[in-house]
């Protein structure tokens, strides 16, 4: 059943499963079954075995540590003990009244989370986790809903990200490119291709172009606007249905004398040591070749920069909390608490990665994502629509697999030899398809890594961030789909452009404010 129509079937139930019973692990437990028996050919002790390998295969590959899961899930551990210790010494609520002295309305709060967003492009990682965590004070001020805040953090981590030439995601893709150039014999320089693919990314344009116009009109649809309607009119940010499981930090005790340095401090070392160690893996890894920034970013262990950034951010973190301690303001019983809460707080999107990982690495051997570019590799497609459809199926890879960086080794070589045999003109714009509806798919898949991490940064429950983003993704989804349409008939970049910000414009005239809305200075006290 592998490589055949055969293997849309587990990573579909597992999806529909999601979405329908809003229960993600046993939805991904069953989807992780379904697979092992397909790929076992039904054999249930294969299965069984094939089971296990997949959970092992998360901690441990060919005898040795799997350092890259490992190390992503202690960050996210350390970060939850971080944001629980800031919590206890007072930095997030001292944080929150600086800035909502500054950030006055809920559309600069959104608008300065996109802002963030947009600033932190090193690594979608780290992006989905710490945005949401400096946000998150100045958004529950203003009475915007933890789901609204974990879908702008999504929506400015892998789309920034795919668009950045100094980042992971950059080198990663300008590798792929120069691997389809060498098998195509094209001479062109790889980096000048990606810089040439940033505007032909329309996704990324339109997504940025809804969130913006969304936090300024202050319009929303779908289960979004039950969320935000609670928020406003109740202060609640997040279901209270999940309360007690998400925002477990606020049980814990407050000091009095918390200073905006208890959160900034650390936050502030976390990003600076993790940059630091980012470039320093990528630096040594490259012996005796051109250091290039571009160079250092694609050899760098991510990973590891994150484990040893987030090992530094939590101890400056406990430095500062034996301030708190001298002067009585918290004690040692706070200090075992702040772990206990700050990894309990964490654990939901804990377990849903591993979960994920696992149902991954088995859609991986069914040849899910290999059947669906093939489906395109052979299909008689025309060569105006070539763009356009070739996006369609880049999201339906990304969404079905729940990675958008096996869509590109996947589609981008096949894109690449569909231009070469059609038209060599349409290069471009065809991997720059691919790239788009990859982060499209990846943004919409509640078994994408980065969807996880993104509701879990935003403490917000899964499958909240999931429903409530997807029309939204949709909407920038389907405006990019008009920008490709026209790119491929006209074969002008401009015209697709344009087409994306008419689109933008459009939906802008559609989405008018509310007659009734709460007082801002009402929202902010």
């Amino acid at each position: 059943m592998e490589n055949s129509i055969w293997s849309l079937v587990p990573p579909l139930i597992a999806i529909l499963m999601v979405l329908l019973t809003k229960r993600v692990l046993v939805s991904l437990g069953v989807g992780i079954v379904a697979a092992a028996f397909f790929v076992g050919s039904f054999q249930l002790q294969e299965s069984l075995r094939l089971i296990w390998d997949a959970f092992k295969g998360v901690f441990v590959v060919d005898g040795a540590l799997n350092t890259w899961n490992i190390y992503i899930l202690l960050f996210v551990l350390m970060l939850g003990i971080i944001t629980a210790f800031v919590s206890m010494m007072g930095g997030t609520q001292a944080f929150g009244e600086w800035m909502i002295r500054r950030v006055k309305t809920r559309a600069g709060a959104q608008i300065m989370t996109m802002i963030l967003g947009v600033i932190v492009f090193v690594d979608d990682y780290f992006n989905s986790l710490t945005v949401g965590q400096v946000a998150k004070p100045v958004t529950d001020k203003h009475r915007i809903s933890r789901a609204k805040l974990a879908y702008i953090v999504d929506s400015t981590s892998a789309p920034i990200c795919v668009v950045a030439p100094v980042s992971s995601w950059g080198a990663y893709i300008i590798g792929i490119i120069g691997t389809v150039f060498a098998a195509q014999s094209i001479s062109d320089s790889e980096f000048t291709a990606f810089l040439q693919m940033i505007p032909m990314n329309f996704y990324v344009w339109s997504a940025l172009g809804v969130v913006t116009i969304i936090a300024l009109r202050q319009v929303d649809f779908g289960p979004m606007k039950v969320h935000e309607k609670r928020a406003i009119e109740t202060g609640e940010v997040l279901d209270p249905n999940h309360k007690e499981t998400i925002d477990s930090e606020a049980k814990l005790v407050t000091s009095q004398i918390g200073k905006i340095t208890d959160l900034v401090v650390p936050i502030a070392v976390l990003f600076l040591a993790t940059i630091g160690f980012i470039y320093w893996s990528g630096y040594r890894a490259l012996t005796g070749e051109e250091k290039t920034l571009i160079a250092i970013f694609g050899e760098a262990d991510v990973s590891e920069a994150l484990f040893l950034g987030g090992a530094i951010g939590l101890l400056v973190t406990l430095s500062l909390f034996v301030r708190h301690l001298v002067q009585k303001q918290l004690t040692g019983k706070e200090f075992k608490n702040g772990f206990a809460f700050g990894a309990k707080s964490m654990l939901p999107g804990f377990s849903i990665l591993i979960f994920a990982w696992a149902i991954v690495a088995l859609i991986d051997q069914l040849g899910t994502g290999v059947y669906l570019g093939e489906v395109v590799k052979d299909s008689n497609l025309s060569f105006a629509l070539l763009p356009f459809i070739v996006f369609l199926m880049a999201g339906f890879i990304a969404f079905s697999t729940g990675t958008s960086w096996g869509a590109f080794a996947l589609l981008l070589p096949i894109g690449g030899q569909i231009a070469a045999a059609t038209d060599i003109s349409l290069i471009l714009p065809v991997m720059a398809a691919v790239l788009a509806g990859s982060v499209f798919g990846d943004h919409c898949s509640p078994i994408s890594d980065t969807t996880i991490l993104s509701s879990t940064g935003s403490s917000c429950h899964h499958i909240d961030h999931v429903t409530t983003q997807l029309p939204y993704a949709l909407v920038a989804a389907g405006i990019a789909g008009f920008g490709y349409l026209a790119l491929g008939l006209s074969g002008s970049v401009l015209l697709g452009l344009a087409m994306v910000f008419v689109g933008l414009a459009i939906f802008f005239a559609l989405c008018k404010k509310p007659r009734v809305m709460v007082e801002e200075e009402k929202i902010s006290k």
